[in-house]
């Protein structure tokens, strides 16, 4: 540890700041975007309507069986020969995570909700309330209080896959310093910074999750 160094790390801040803003994004996107189009997902399972109900599970079974490298190679190189343009890096990362990430947050939405017992809809209704009226106002509060776990492991998965994004070529934090470790051959302080960030993240995330269960009422 007598060749550490520490100024690498400030020398290099601003790029790195701009590999964290990206994986920021990507996480945020993902987690926004999976979430809305996740719900609309797990609504469709749980029809009756097999019009509705089949092709969401098939999506979400396909999607949920693939690696989300694939995705992306997917968007990067086959969605412009099918749009006759080309959609660029950070449109195909953001457009292969909410797509990919919302079959997981399907299943979180869909156990969710049906971890809300029947009669709570049953009661809602008996006292003249619409079905839409009853998700809303009794269904989706239990449903997010059993959720919220699941949802913030669920963003550590996101945060820790954004790494993949270099094979379209963009720079991540991690990415970012693998770039720096290469350029000035301090390879040790970029990726043990990477690490402690990792586990800041990761970890206080995982407690967040942890503290948020213990909360709830059994």
């Amino acid at each position: 540890m007598s060749d550490f160094d520490w100024g690498i790390i400030a020398r290099s801040s601003a790029f790195l700041a701009e590999g964290m803003a990206l994986s920021a994004l990507l996480v945020l996107v993902a987690t926004v975007g999976g979430l809305i189009l996740g719900f609309g997902l797990a609504l469709m399972r749980l029809s009756s309507h097999w019009l509705l109900s089949v092709p969401a599970s098939t999506y979400v079974t396909v999607m949920r069986t693939l690696p989300l490298v694939l995705v992306l190679f997917w968007f990067y190189f086959l969605v412009p020969l099918v749009i006759g343009r080309p959609v660029g890096s950070l449109a195909s990362a953001l457009l292969a995570f909410v797509l990919f990430e919302a079959a997981f947050y399907c299943e979180i939405v869909r156990a969710g909700i049906s971890n809300v017992r029947n009669g709570q809809s049953d009661a809602g209704l008996a006292t003249g309330l619409r079905r839409a009226q009853v998700l809303r106002l009794i269904i989706l509060p239990q449903a997010l209080r059993a959720m919220m776990p699941l949802i913030l492991n669920q963003i550590v998965i996101v945060f820790q896959d954004t790494s993949l994004v270099y094979v379209v070529s963009l720079h991540d934090f991690l990415t970012a310093a693998s770039v720096v470790a290469s350029r000035d051959g301090r390879a040790t302080e970029m990726y043990a910074l990477v690490a402690l960030v990792y586990l800041a993240i990761c970890l206080g995330t995982t407690k967040a999750a942890e503290f948020y269960r213990k909360g709830l009422p059994t």
